[in-house]
């Protein structure tokens, strides 16, 4: 039977149909549309060699394999030139942030390119049962994953933090699987699903197994595979790149104070939706940073001409006295006094866990980590204390983390 391909504009943000990752073992959520769907059994009469010998070509560490599932996507991604030339102008911003998180914890750079069907790079994508962000993680394994939702911040729209708990979901999804192709199906479908699969094929190759798996996932590695191969092969396409007027060149800022982003966006003489879109965590366009807990703020690379107006805005006379709530799925209450707790602490390295896990998790960057605890390594054992400069030691909201 065949199924009409369902095309939904990148431009919608509350995109009802982007795919929820059912990151969660074995957690069944039927829920990718964003992925078209095609003939379970597509005819395979336009063997293209020249796509065979491309995908051979740039094939590095996740096997591009050429089939004809893959090539029935390639055939609608390649046809679909504008909404792929918006990912290309949007991956010049977004790809050296995937590929920085992915590098630290020796992840194929391949897999930056899930987020073009995950949620078509739209930080604020949402799909139908919850899944948020580039990356769409759910609530519980966002949290999982060292990720923090508050009244605030959802940290799933960060494309930085969020990234990094992509990074660490495929770490452990190929510690367990032992195959990139079926690590990439159990973050649309749930390594429990993948290992059922696994069983019922006497398999481990995906393509052996795929029968076995929830349509949605069949569908799923190879319109992966057709992305990386349109993306790689833009030109032989006519696929021309639509840079969106954010991207600019950066700066970073911590604050460690309530900053309005308007006001901060007035100071930098730029648009303020352009802010809000450079950082697309904040909520209620606030910045919720404190002394104790420092925010990142991604803004335009700042003139000397900015800097006087900036730092006005930066550091107000008047102080404000805001709260922050923690999001839960069964209650919401106040973090407790930051002023209780020290400028540093030592964390006591588990079993399994490694530097860019700490990090997520108290929301430091690695080299900070290296620095402030003279590493010439990433190398940690457990039982190993770590110092970290932060205040925040989730004793009162713990954020489970893979062991």
């Amino acid at each position: 039977m065949k199924i009409k391909v369902h095309f939904v504009s990148y431009c919608i943000l509350a995109l009802i149909s982007f795919s929820a990752s059912a990151q969660q073992h074995g957690l069944i959520l039927n829920d990718t549309a964003s992925v078209p769907e095609v003939d379970e059994t597509p005819l395979f009469n336009n063997y293209n060699y020249n796509y065979k010998n491309r995908l051979d070509s740039i094939e590095k560490t996740v096997p591009l394999t050429y089939n004809e599932y893959v090539q029935k996507y390639i055939d609608i991604y390649s046809g679909r030139k504008e909404m792929m030339g918006r990912m290309l102008g949007m991956s010049d911003y977004y790809f050296p942030i995937f590929e920085r998180a992915l590098k630290s914890l020796n992840i194929p750079e391949e897999i930056k390119y899930l987020p073009i069907i995950e949620s078509s790079m739209n930080p604020h994508a949402v799909s139908r049962v919850g899944a948020t962000g580039l990356w769409q993680f759910m609530f519980g394994t966002a949290r999982e994953y060292g990720l923090n939702m508050d009244n605030f911040v959802d940290d799933r729209k960060d494309p930085i933090q969020a990234s990094y708990a992509a990074a660490a979901y495929f770490r452990d999804a190929y510690e367990e699987l032992g195959d990139w192709l079926l690590a990439i199906a159990a973050y649309n479908c749930g390594m429990g699903n993948v290992k059922r699969a696994m069983q019922k094929a006497n398999s481990t190759d995906f393509w052996e197994l795929r029968r076995f798996l929830p349509t949605e996932t069949r569908n799923y590695v190879p319109a992966f595979i057709a992305a990386v191969y349109v993306m790689k092969c833009s030109d032989k396409h006519h696929i021309s790149s639509q840079r969106p007027s954010y991207i600019k060149i950066t700066d970073t800022i911590q604050v460690n104070r309530f900053i309005s982003i308007p006001t901060l966006a007035s100071a930098l003489n730029m648009d303020e939706e352009e802010l809000c879109t450079l950082n697309p965590s904040y909520k209620k366009k606030i910045v919720n940073g404190t002394e104790s807990m420092p925010k990142r703020v991604i803004v335009p690379k700042v003139s000397l001409a900015n800097f006087a107006r900036i730092y006005e805005v930066l550091n107000p006379e008047t102080e404000t006295n805001m709260k922050v709530v923690l999001a839960s799925n069964e209650e919401r209450r106040p973090v407790r006094n930051a002023k209780s707790t020290p400028v540093f602490f030592y964390h006591k390295v588990k079993p399994g866990q490694n530097l860019g896990e700490i990090a997520n998790k108290y929301h430091v960057e690695v080299q900070d980590l290296k620095v402030w605890n003279k590493l010439r390594s990433l190398t940690i054992v457990p039982g190993q204390k770590i110092k970290v400069y932060s205040a925040h030691t989730d004793d009162d909201t713990p954020r489970r983390l893979k062991s």
